[in-house]
């Protein structure tokens, strides 16, 4: 008997399972004639074996003749009961149905162990050994010679590397009672059942209870189980934006294949996605789902769409969300100790209380009703104050009215000093899900200091971040709101920030107060028939010039209403407020004549009728508008940073001057693709900060100036769907490249030599 413990050099693999801490990633166990018989196996070795993620036994002809290796392999297998880990057998040279039926020189190995041993150590062996037999592992009977060997050898690693390399996902430290939660989440999803059946269970709670940190925990618990793992995060938020459900599709084929398929609309996406389920043994966890028909038709499907032992969770707050799920798991607040504990492990970094604090303690828990987030807030709060703050903090609680979970949180804010108080209330009325980078340079243009509030307010667990976007928790999001309510009671004329179209309207209709609007976030679909009307036409120039404050304004659509349907008019001799830092109006018919305001940072005018750009904005998104002809010289734009001419189909022409200035180095994303662009000026060259240049769809693009070699940043380019018949040699030296799409290029025929291109990940054609 000899045994190897190795641990893998990767970054995912190097994640600590949940329940588990483990030590190694591999643990081998195999027969070795050069060691001693007889000897009573070390401690250390069985300790080896209880701390790796993955056993592999290697049986061969004499394995069974070893005690040593008996004794192995019955921890082995413990281990994989009690700990669900990993077991991968290799039958060398021997008939697996031999181990299992222990006949041959397994069956006289046992019959000698009997000989020598009392009958219990030996009927464990006989058990483990049969138990191990009948997992599925590779048979190398030795016919094929020394290079089938070798092949199986890179085969098994391949196979080990893939199972213990799935992408773990950050649940946290301070984890409270998951133990349980995990166990009965795995009896209901019957992972260890031999039915093969696909089987989808839900897990239902109130907001903060601990869905998606469940969902994640026992994601990393049983991945390792499935040919192909996803975790669709925030799919309801997603969703909700205009093309969601369509990067929805995509995000989860990607999982699934590790290819960025395309797929050009979301009925072709619900059969590729049924088609690639269909084969594999999958696990999809899709986070935080509403009700909705579209999301369990084209993106969830029904349980035919799976492959056999697959298996689907579902986490939301809305039980009716729940279509043809075999099992629900409800989530309750924590029992009292589990509280304490959890609460413990943020205000003392321990799992038990001081002694000082004992006796504020049961006000404190009965306070937070059990909910993890109000523990893990009010314990960070008061994370290293003195008892005499604590009652402080307690008294003020016990003052707020109507005790919710709301004006809990409401403490935290109470911290955050003016500015991150202003920061706060804008990612929460204004901000949400946006990207993180894009954010800080709008408020930045406020004066607000963003990119430290911004850290400060995540750090007090107000907000989180998910692929560089915003995102904050609904019950602290309702805590903004209730906050800005409190300022004036009922009269939403007074209010600094908006967001209710009913308290728009009202406001709007009343033609009252409204100086002290600082955002005024719109959303149109669900309220579109009260906002086209002449009484709302008629007072629009009235009402904006009274929002004098007015620095973040956003009037959009989602779901199936495009603004493209609906345009909206500015009445003769309207005006903007100078203060406006971001625009954003979807379906804008046209723009002021004497539009300019000096201090604007970004404009997002989708699907709108404007024919021409502006000067001096830092973030333009212009998409789908298609009577845009004109661009002017970049010169009067020196610190663009991002331009989105998608879908402008008038667009023709990219001005000369792009990348001739010394000042264009802030330029990061270019976006024409589907427009009507016919060529790339050779200036383009120096645009030396660019990462993104997408020209996909341009179908009057028939060829790149051969001008790239400078673009030394350039990471992605996309031009799928072009009519270039090849790419300039100047491509291959693009040292950052990392996707290069050129799917749909019909007339594609010359590929130059990639000398420097050695990060590229992704070739698409």
């Amino acid at each position: 008997m000899a045994s190897i413990s190795a641990q893998l050099s990767s970054d995912s693999s190097s994640s600590s399972n949940l329940i588990r801490r483990w030590s190694h990633d591999v643990f081998l166990s195999f027969r070795d004639d050069r060691l001693s018989r007889g000897e009573e196996i070390q401690h250390e070795l069985l300790k080896a074996i209880e701390n790796s993620r993955c056993s592999v036994v290697v049986f061969s002809k004499n394995y069974a003749e070893s005690r040593w290796c008996l004794e192995e392999l019955a921890k082995i297998m413990e281990c994989r009961q009690e700990f669900g880990q990993i077991v991968l057998p290799i039958f060398y040279h021997v008939d697996p149905s031999d181990i299992r039926k222990q006949r041959g020189s397994f069956g006289e190995a046992f019959t000698n162990h009997e000989k020598c041993w009392k009958n219990k150590p030996v009927q464990r062996w006989r058990e483990a050994f049969t138990e191990a037999a009948n997992i599925s592992g590779w048979h190398v009977n030795g016919n094929e010679g020394t290079k089938y060997e070798l092949e199986y050898m890179r085969e098994i690693t391949t196979d080990i590397f893939k199972r213990l390399n799935y992408k773990c996902l950050f649940v946290g430290e301070n984890l409270v009672r998951m133990d349980s939660y995990l166990r009965e989440l795995i009896s209901k999803l019957k992972i260890q059942s031999t039915d093969h059946d696909v089987r989808i269970v839900g897990i239902w709670g109130v907001g903060g209870i601990g869905k998606t940190t469940i969902a994640k925990a026992l994601y990393n618990e049983i991945a390792h189980e499935f040919d192909c793992v996803s975790f669709l995060e925030n799919v309801k938020e997603i969703h909700k934006v205009k093309g969601g459900l369509h990067d929805l599709q995509k995000q989860l084929l990607h999982d699934i294949t590790g290819e960025n398929l395309y797929i050009s609309n979301i009925s072709q996406g619900a059969q590729v996605i049924q088609n690639t389920l269909q084969s594999r043994k999958a696990l999809i966890v899709f986070d935080d789902i509403e009700d909705d028909l579209k999301l369990l038709e084209y993106l969830i499907g029904v349980p035919h769409w799976y492959g056999r032992g697959s298996r689907v969770l579902i986490t939301t707050r809305d039980r009716n969300s729940f279509h043809k799920v075999d099992d629900v798991f409800e989530i309750e607040g924590l029992n009292h100790k589990d509280a304490l504990k959890l609460f413990s492990l943020y205000a003392f970094q321990q799992s038990l209380p001081e002694e000082d604090y004992k006796i504020l303690l049961d006000d404190v828990i009965h306070y937070c009703q059990g909910l993890p987030l109000a523990l893990k807030v009010l314990g960070s709060l008061l994370c290293g104050k003195r008892t005499s703050e604590w009652e402080s903090e307690l008294h003020k609680l016990k003052n707020i009215p109507n005790a919710k979970i709301q004006e809990v949180l409401k403490i935290s804010y109470d911290e955050l000093d003016r500015t991150q108080q202003a920061i706060f209330l804008d990612i929460a009325c204004f901000f949400k899900g946006e990207d993180r980078n894009f954010v800080s340079k709008v408020l930045d243009g406020c004066e607000m200091y963003a990119e430290s509030g911004i850290g400060f307010l995540e750090a007090k667990c107000l907000i989180t971040f998910s692929n560089n976007k915003i995102y904050i928790h609904d019950l602290i999001q309702e805590m903004g709101w209730e906050i800005i309510r409190q300022q004036h009671p009922k009269d939403p004329n007074k209010w600094s920030r908006l967001w209710n179209p009913d308290d728009i309207y009202r406001a709007f209709m009343s033609e009252e107060g409204m100086e002290n609007f600082e955002t005024l976030s719109l959303e149109l679909s669900i309220s579109k028939e009260m906002w086209f009307t002449k009484e709302v036409f008629a007072g629009m120039k009235k009402v904006f010039a009274k929002m004098k404050k007015l620095r973040l304004l956003k009037v959009y659509y989602s779901g199936d209403v495009m603004g493209k349907e609906y345009k909206t008019s500015l009445p003769e001799g309207f005006e903007f407020p100078c203060e406006l830092r971001y625009l954003y109006w979807e379906g804008l018919d046209a723009l002021p004549s004497n539009f300019d305001p000096e201090n604007l940072v970004a404009i997002n005018l989708k699907c709108s009728n404007i024919k021409k750009l502006w000067k001096r904005k830092k973030f333009v998104d212009v998409s789908d508008s298609q009577q845009l002809i004109k661009m002017p010289k970049l010169s009067s734009m020196p610190n663009l940073e991002s331009l989105n001419t998608k879908g402008c189909t008038s667009f023709c022409k990219l001005n000369s001057s792009i990348g001739t200035l010394p000042d264009m180095k802030f330029l990061k994303e270019l976006l024409l693709n589907k427009t009507g662009i016919k060529e790339l000026p050779s200036s383009i060259q120096y645009l030396t900060s660019l990462e993104f240049l997408n020209v996909s769809r341009c179908s009057k693009l028939h060829k790149l100036p051969d001008c790239f070699a400078k673009m030394r940043r350039l990471r992605r380019l996309y031009m799928c769907g072009t009519r270039v018949k090849e790419l300039p040699s100047s491509i291959g030296y693009l040292e950052s490249l990392e996707f290069l799409d050129l799917l749909d290029c019909s007339n594609f025929e010359n590929f130059p030599k990639m000398v420097k291109t050695k990060c590229l990940r992704g070739l698409f054609a």
